[in-house]
């Protein structure tokens, strides 16, 4: 699986398909999230897919374990590559995800987001750090028996210490020079692989570009020269 994919934030049916057929070449897949699948449901997402771009639908499912069950089970014909749930949800919860998708798609659980930090979990009655609480949900999400977690670029390595075998998905991650806009715990793409992401999702960097394909192919290209250069 190519590492980049491309989060196509936009309600724009249209806007998204000339994304996704820009990138197609170099992206991993698209991950489509809550803002697109509100406006245009699995029609849109059939559209997106019709190229056979792989689709990261990234839903964040959070329920008592039989309504995210019977949830999972009605996009289940979409055949997507990649589903998020909570992973504050529960191990009953994130095992009825698991049991419910599709076999060739990975259920992988959010732990935090990357727009929260200490302060912000403070406030929802969490202690400790974002560290320490990836650190509890991983363990969570093994017991479970899904695939995975998101977490940012600051929690993967320790979190593939705890997990060898584990799925990560590293959102916030921007190029250097990019802006963070309202992202706190942001890495670039050659730290995040370095550090054990299996796949990086990307957004503004790429689509806010005048040219999507450009923006993607110099990422693609810049982790294959730090590679060579480290």
């Amino acid at each position: 699986m190519k590492p980049i994919f491309v989060a196509i934030d936009t309600p724009d049916v249209h806007r998204a398909a000339r994304i996704a057929r820009a990138v197609q070449s170099v992206a991993g897949g698209v991950k489509l999230g809550l803002e697109f699948f509100c406006a245009n449901g699995e029609q849109g997402v059939l559209r997106i897919a019709e190229r056979e771009t792989p689709v990261f639908l990234d839903l964040k499912f959070h329920d008592i374990p039989n309504t995210v069950a019977k949830a999972v089970q009605a996009i289940a014909h979409l055949e997507p590559a990649v589903i998020t749930v909570h992973a504050a949800g529960g191990r009953a919860m994130m095992a009825a995800a698991r049991d419910a998708a599709p076999p060739t798609t990975k259920v992988v659980a959010v732990t935090v987001l990357t727009s929260l930090d200490t302060s912000d979990l403070a406030k929802t009655g969490i202690a400790g750090t974002p560290a320490e609480q990836v650190k509890r949900l991983t363990e969570l999400a093994i017991e479970a028996g899904i695939d995975g977690i998101v977490c940012s670029g600051e929690e993967v390595a320790a979190a593939r210490d705890i997990w060898p075998e584990g799925f990560f998905v590293v959102p916030g991650v921007r190029p250097t020079g990019s802006e963070v806009a309202d992202q706190k715990r942001v890495v670039t793409p050659r730290q995040a692989v370095d550090d054990g992401a299996s796949i990086l999702v990307i957004g503004r960097p790429i689509t806010g570009a005048y040219d999507p394909e450009r923006a993607i192919r110099e990422i693609a290209q810049s982790l294959e020269d730090e590679a060579v250069r480290s």
